[in-house]
């Protein structure tokens, strides 16, 4: 689990406790359970009048990633780099054959590597290794996005339905009114109530892991584009070295790969 998101989870929600607990003496008000099952059962049956409930789930799933470190971080693509110029050298030495002896248990662990690796075993152009896997990331990415649409459009209907429960809220109080017309202000508080969960909700928890989810999946897209780049520089049978600077032209100059460097703790 990341320990920043944590630290920033935890930071984030004190604040607004805090700030709670300087304005009032009564906490109480800002709990009331017929509020929260209204915004979240009336968010989640629009959902899943929207969307299919397998992507519904998806997304839900997926939301509670996010707590989580993200699988693709600066050192892997550097480490992506320095796996393709190795495989650069093997078909030097041992041609496709020793590529594809030498990716097996990669193939296994990696559909999308495994997927350009049978299309440079295959024979095809370095072109078209770069149309295929570019029409493959950009698929891939639209269908993973999809659950940070969900969760974008869930963060769109929570205070919907939190102004949905605040009229709920006023009608009962206003029916009310006539045989007890001191119960005005607490009854006004406990509607505002529905309304404050609706977009807290949305801001707190559906809009921010839209967020997130998308810009991870963003992520996996510029990999896999990198390693596409690779793989379409070793159908071309371009040198280790032209690869790396290919490659590293992808990649902030902190993060560059050297074969030079490489070739150093070799001989060390």
């Amino acid at each position: 689990m990341s320990l920043a998101t944590i630290l920033g989870v935890l930071s984030g929600f004190g604040l607004f406790v805090i700030s709670i607990l300087l304005s009032t003496d009564n906490y109480a008000l800002f709990v009331n359970w017929p509020s929260f099952i209204m915004v979240l059962g009336g968010t989640f049956a629009a959902t899943f009048i929207s969307f299919e409930p397998r992507y519904v789930f998806n997304a839900l799933k997926v939301m509670s990633s996010i707590l989580f470190n993200s699988e693709i971080s600066r050192a892997i693509l550097t480490h992506e780099v320095g796996r393709i110029i190795r495989w650069g050298y093997i078909i030097q030495k041992n041609g496709l054959p020793g590529l594809e002896s030498d990716a097996q248990k990669v193939r296994k662990q990696d559909r999308f590597l495994g997927y350009g690796i049978d299309l440079v075993v295959s024979g095809y152009t370095g072109q078209e290794v770069r149309e295929i896997l570019a029409n493959t990331v950009e698929t891939t990415f639209q269908r993973q996005v999809v659950q940070a649409d969900i969760l974008k459009n869930m963060g769109a209907t929570a205070p919907a339905f939190g102004m949905i429960g605040t009229l709920v809220g006023l009608i009962i109080m206003l029916d009310n009114m006539g045989s007890d017309p001191s119960q005005l202000g607490p009854g006004l508080a406990v509607a505002l109530v529905t309304t404050l969960y609706g977009v807290l909700a949305a801001r707190l928890i559906f809009l921010p892991a839209a967020s997130k989810i998308k810009q991870r999946e963003e992520i996996i897209r510029y990999r896999n584009y990198l390693v596409a780049e690779g793989l379409a520089l070793l159908a071309e049978r371009k040198s280790p070295r032209y690869i790396q600077d290919r490659m590293n032209s992808y990649l902030d100059p902190s993060i560059h790969f050297s074969i030079d460097k490489m070739r150093g703790r070799s001989g060390e």
